[in-house]
């Protein structure tokens, strides 16, 4: 899932990003209200996590402008503002939920599965296509039985190529959804972790599943499609 972590001071944002890249996630996070409002005008999300207090522009505002804009990602409040009145201002002003810091991880984390799960996006814990699963909350896949782990980064771009099965996804489309806003992946990373993700599927059966289409990008076939496709020459 893409998730926008918004929070200006550095040691608390980065602990909170590591976690949350490590649970499968990609995740832009930006330590502003503006880069913020920038990135909102320019990416869909299906989670935001704001700071109510940031510089140039408040998490308040940000939430009450992202309300009126009629964008219905899930959106997670942290502040350490724990008065009641502090609480109803942050959920009435579009806020789903509210948490106070210090922020403990393993409350965090619920709360953020929590509310992914009303994220358009999400179905269940579980993505289908054919007979591949891959299990979200434990970043591995099976298929007739057999079980193989995913690296974090080998998991977002399953995630990408399961919720878009049969669609040819460019490199930029790639890079969008797997690197985080302000990193600068390598000339050949997109290449180098298709062929990783193919040795995962590979363990299951699933090597072929990956198509290079040449001069576009990459598509995942399932085995009902390959089945019927006519042999390559």
């Amino acid at each position: 899932m893409k998730i926008l972590l918004v929070e200006d001071d550095k040691k608390q944002r980065m602990p909170l990003q590591t976690v949350l890249c490590q649970a499968g996630h990609n995740v832009d996070g930006v330590g502003d209200g503006e880069s913020a409002r920038w990135l909102l005008s320019e990416k869909e999300y299906d989670l935001l996590i704001l700071d109510w207090m940031l510089p140039c522009v408040s998490g308040l505002i940000l939430c009450q402008g992202y309300r009126a804009a009629g964008k219905v990602a899930p959106v997670l409040m942290i502040t350490a503002k724990d008065a009641t009145p502090d609480k109803v201002a942050g959920l009435d002003a579009g806020a789903d939920d509210y948490l106070v810091k210090p922020i403990d991880i393993v409350e965090f984390m619920a709360r953020v599965r929590a509310l992914l799960r009303r994220s358009p996006l999400y179905q269940t814990d579980t993505i289908c296509v054919a007979d591949l699963n891959l299990y979200i909350d434990t970043l591995t896949i099976e298929r007739q039985g057999v079980i193989s782990a995913l690296s974090s980064r080998e998991f977002q771009l399953l995630e990408y190529f399961m919720r878009h099965p049969r669609q040819v996804l460019t490199r930029d489309q790639i890079e969008q959804a797997v690197w985080e806003w302000g990193t600068e992946p390598e000339s050949n990373a997109i290449t180098v972790l298709v062929r990783k993700l193919r040795k995962r599927l590979q363990e299951v059966g699933a090597s072929d599943w990956i198509e290079t289409v040449y001069g576009m990008g990459y598509r995942l076939l399932p085995a009902d499609v390959l089945s019927h496709a006519p042999a390559r020459q």
